[in-house]
């Protein structure tokens, strides 16, 4: 006889258990739940069935896979929450029996992991377990960075400690200084939520959104517990990665934090980076001793050396008469454009870098410039993005913090000033004497420093974007800036472009639809001139002479004929319409301009083909099966909602420029 089946023991009923049932079975709270679920990726899954998983589920039930619950009891932060809960229970009763510096005994012990030598807890061994390689890391940093970078943005509050926010702001620094020293950015953008960076960390780019430096205001419909969750996670996730990064380039981790210049604003100058190889004397020798005192044996040492001299020795010989061999046949051959490869004289000489034919190195796109940022300009990501490529000399206004080249703005040695005001000029009085104001720039037009460029900060954005340093004029204050796109989108054929002239991509029946429209206005444009001018009385005074009053009096007449002969051809144009309508046949209408009747005639032959176009593909579509029509359907709609969002763009820059050209007659 087959074994009978137990309800609830096989199927979806046994891969699937419910968070109630999860909380009883790992004996923690819900808080704590949500936590270690955060932390080790658990997430909550969708069953085909709900009722053959739970005839009592509702549609808030949540649902977690039973492996994933099994795998969460052997988790040893579970030990640590069991001894937090026990912590609070003695708490507790101590304060039921009154005994108040016992249970501030226990909460001072507890909030002092360092000194007691006990931690409450490390992420340690969450982090290798979720990553176990470093790649995988980086390719999981973007969220990683977007939710640090937000949270040092933040004001402190009692949801957001301030010590959580100085340690995120410090670990955002500690990344963006191991940008700047290996030139990993690449891209960044200026949108509405904030600055988009994209960097490229070991072939993998990782993407994040900066906020911008404003007031943030702290709401409070925004669960900031689970949110802390998060970025408790990801603050020991950051510390890990900038750990194997600045191993990777040679430098100490952490750098050396002055908290003075912090407090004064200085930010990334607040980091001092030390390399591995500038070490004392004294960490050399313990490094290399282990700090035992033992090492090598001279003797070996002696061989090793003299059997590494003769080695040298020989390879020299050979290159020596290796290039006596082929000197000969290069003073034969005529000197060409190739690029000299220095190499070394001697075996474990210095290598030169060699040069190379393209020198646009986006590393150093602005070497050779030293920038002013005028105390409007956002200091902290121009900053950044200028020393990631290659500015060494960046001054601000003292009003915005310390750690700059200088604070003068007279310096002659600047080359570019970057400000983002109007140029209005002071207000005059009547005797001529200006009043300063803070919109104003103390610097006229015509006042400015001589030899030196003045750029929007937009100029810096669209260089690193373009790779290139654009041209300035672009970029001058008060001029229109020309448009700021995402570098991380790819245009597609058809999609509406700002940078290219608008005739390049407007379609046929467009083109069409705005010269017809401009003929109309031209058209429209001189009759209303000649109205105008029929309309125009000549002012006749009292003292006139009377050859005067002789040619008012003809021209009156002329008046009187002209009126009279449009009074005449109005009624014979009613005549032939009348004439028409009996016959059957064309009513013969005024003169029209042969120009726009031809474009009129060109855009009825173009509505004719679309509409014979479109009944080929109703008479195609029939062909197709219901699965695949409906797809191809779908495909139109939404070609047909870009092709209509890109039509609005284009007649609305159709409109401005015909607005700047009317401007400008």
């Amino acid at each position: 006889m087959a074994k009978i089946k137990k309800k609830g023991q096989s199927g979806q009923a046994k891969n699937y258990i419910t968070r109630t049932q999860a909380v009883k079975k790992l004996q923690i709270s819900l808080p704590d739940f949500r936590k270690l679920c955060i932390w080790k990726g658990i997430y909550p899954r969708e069953p085909r069935s709900r009722k053959k998983v739970s005839k009592s589920a509702t549609a808030s039930t949540t649902f977690y896979y039973t492996k994933d619950i099994q795998y969460l009891q052997h988790e040893p932060l579970l030990q640590k929450f069991r001894e937090q809960k026990v912590l609070e229970k003695k708490i507790s009763r101590a304060l039921g029996r009154g005994d108040v510096s016992d249970a501030a005994r226990l909460e001072r012990n507890a909030g002092r992991p360092d000194q007691t030598g006990k931690p409450r807890y490390t992420l340690h061994h969450v982090i290798r377990e979720r990553y176990p390689t470093f790649i995988d890391a980086i390719r999981d940093l973007d969220d990683c960075l977007s939710m640090l970078f937000l949270f040092a943005n933040l004001p402190s509050t009692t949801s957001v400690p301030a010590k959580m926010i100085a340690r995120c702001e410090r670990l955002c620094h500690e990344f963006q200084h191991y940008l700047i020293t290996s030139h990993s950015l690449r891209k960044s953008f200026l949108s509405i939520k904030g600055i988009y960076y994209q960097a490229n960390i070991q072939g993998e780019d990782v993407l994040w959104l900066v906020p911008y430096k404003f007031n943030q205001r702290v709401v409070g419909d925004i669960d900031f517990r689970i949110m802390g969750t998060f970025v408790e996670f990801y603050m020991t996730l950051l510390g890990f990665v900038n750990y194997r990064l600045y191993s990777s380039i040679g430098l100490k981790y952490p750098p050396k934090f002055d908290q003075t210049k912090d407090d004064k604003g200085a930010e990334l100058a607040a980091l001092t980076l030390e390399g591995v190889n500038l070490a004392t004397n004294e960490e050399t020798t313990k490094a290399i001793t282990n700090g035992e005192g033992h090492g090598p044996n001279p003797k070996v040492q002696a061989e090793v050396d003299k059997l590494v001299k003769k080695l040298r020795t020989e390879s020299a010989a050979d290159k020596a008469d290796e290039e006596m061999a082929d000197g000969e046949e290069e003073e034969e051959e005529k000197a060409t454009d190739a690029i000299d490869k220095f190499e070394p004289a001697a075996p474990g000489g210095d290598v030169l870098p060699q040069p190379t034919y393209s020198g646009n190195d986006p590393s150093k796109l602005f070497a050779n410039c030293t920038l002013f940022l005028s105390r409007e300009t956002p200091r902290q990501s121009l900053e950044f993005i200028l020393r990631a490529f290659g500015c060494k000399r960046i001054g601000w206004d003292p009003i915005l913090g310390e750690g700059s080249f200088t604070t003068d703005e007279s310096d002659p040695s600047i080359t570019h000033q970057i400000v983002d005001r109007p140029i209005v000029q002071a207000a005059t009085t009547e005797q001529g004497d200006g009043e300063d104001n803070q919109t104003a720039q103390k610097l006229g037009p015509n006042q400015r420093y001589p030899g030196r460029i003045y750029v929007q900060p937009q100029w810096v954005w669209d260089c690193i974007n373009d790779e290139e340093l654009k041209s300035p004029e672009l970029y001058a204050p008060g001029a229109s800036l020309p448009p700021h796109l995402s570098p991380f989108v790819k245009p597609t054929q058809g999609q509406y472009d700002p940078t290219v002239p608008l005739e390049e991509q407007e379609t046929e029946g467009e083109a069409l639809d705005a010269a017809i429209e401009d003929a109309k206005d031209e058209v429209e444009s001189d009759e209303e001139n000649s109205e105008v001018e029929n309309d125009m009385d000549v002012a006749d005074d009292n003292d006139n002479d009377e050859e005067e009053d002789s040619d008012a009096e003809e021209d009156e007449e002329l008046e009187d004929e002209e009126d009279e002969d449009e009074d005449e051809e109005e009624v014979l144009q009613r005549q032939r319409e009348l004439e028409a309508e009996i016959s059957g046949k064309a009513v013969k209408s005024k003169q029209v301009d042969p120009k726009l009747k031809a474009k009129l005639e060109k855009k009825k032959a173009l509505e004719r083909k679309k509409k014979e176009e479109a009944e080929d593909l109703e008479r195609a579509k029939g062909m197709l099966s219901k699965k695949k029509r409906k797809l191809f359907e779908q495909m139109q709609y939404t070609n047909k909602k870009k092709s209509t969002e890109d039509m609005k763009l284009r007649s609305k820059r159709r409109k401005l420029e015909k607005e700047k050209a009317a401007g400008k007659a």
